[in-house]
């Protein structure tokens, strides 16, 4: 084996990369000169014949080639590719982004504007969003909120559980741990989220929803600072004041715990479609917080209260547009969608 061999070799493939003009030859040359039966691994085969004096400079020199090669080939394919993507360019038809154009213009889902609705009235009350995961652990979800692993209230919620041991969360109530750590004992947050229940599909379930849930600790707070929240909440809402009414109730982090019902804003408790006829929409499961929520987030009950309370925004709006499946929320028909935007 000869050096001029190489020297022969790299000469022919000058020659024929300058001629290339598609990818699907570059990669008839690349395997010519670079594939298992190719030009550099025949020279390499050659190489116990290179007397001993030539072999560090022979081996120099196919090394240096195959280098050459592999980074022409790789040079040639991206302005080959680069050249594909202009006449691309070039052949694509001008379109005038400003020329009007008859469409109907799209809208956000009745759900979104609800949400940034609500939002916005609490931060006027001077509260702080936050976010929640929707990955979470056992003890953020039930534990932290005073829901034990022998706990009844686990029955309730038909959860999906995760191969690693977390879940999808259940509740946005999954976020009050850390959130109550993370502002301490003196707060007024909300966290608004998506949660999800293994939930049979209907037009009142659905396993996938959104919720807000808020909380307000600090010394002396009382049941009527819930109520006056609420109502007020309410009143920016639906513009007007509304009525409501606390039915006891039971949740494992509030105590005591009640049900909010807000009398009908439709019908003013006369009683109508939207209420069902009984005057009242259940609105808002809410309560002053567990004394062991707030240990368990580090927080003195004998120096600090609070309370918490909920809200379904996927029900708020079906009561705001009469909605009557909540599956159509989660479905994107535009044909119902799109019948509630300027309704909102």
């Amino acid at each position: 084996m000869e050096l001029n061999e190489i020297y022969e070799v790299e000469k022919k493939f000058d020659a024929e990369i300058e001629a290339v003009a598609a990818l699907a030859e570059l990669e008839t040359i690349r395997v010519k000169y670079l594939g298992k039966k190719g030009y550099i691994t025949d020279i390499m085969s050659k190489f116990r014949e290179v007397p001993a004096d030539q072999k560090k400079e022979f081996g120099q020199k196919v090394n240096a080639l195959k280098n050459k090669i592999e980074n022409k080939i790789e040079e040639t394919k991206l302005a080959l590719e680069q050249k594909a993507i202009e006449a691309e360019i070039n052949s694509t038809e001008m379109f005038d982004y400003s020329l009007p154009v008859d469409t109907e213009t799209g809208s956000l889902n009745p759900r979104t504007i609800i949400q940034k609705q609500v939002v916005d009235i609490f931060k006027n009350m001077g509260f702080v969003v936050e976010d929640g995961n929707e990955v979470e652990t056992d003890y953020n979800n039930f534990e932290s909120v005073n829901v034990p692993k022998s706990h009844p209230a686990r029955d309730t919620q038909d959860t999906f559980w995760l191969s690693n041991g977390q879940l999808l969360k259940t509740q946005t109530s999954a976020a009050q741990n850390r959130i109550l750590r993370t502002y301490g004992p003196v707060c007024k947050v909300i966290f608004p989220g998506r949660v999800f229940r293994n939930e049979q599909l209907d037009a009142r379930h659905e396993n996938t929803f959104f919720q807000l849930e808020g909380v307000v600790v600090g010394k002396n707070i009382t049941v009527a600072n819930l109520i006056y929240f609420e109502k007020a909440m309410l009143k920016a809402l639906f513009k007007k004041d509304i009525e409501v009414r606390l039915r006891p109730g039971f949740f494992p982090f509030t105590e005591p715990s009640y049900e909010m019902d807000a009398k009908c804003p439709f019908c003013g408790g006369r009683g109508c479609q939207t209420c069902g006829g009984s005057g009242w929409i259940e609105l808002c499961p809410c309560g002053m917080i567990h004394p062991n929520v707030l240990k368990m987030a580090g927080i003195d009950p004998d120096e600090y209260n609070g309370f918490a309370f909920g809200l379904g925004f996927d029900r708020l709006v079906m009561i705001r547009t009469n909605l009557d499946d909540i599956r159509h929320l989660n479905s994107n028909n535009l044909k119902v969608m799109s019948q509630f935007k300027t309704k909102m």
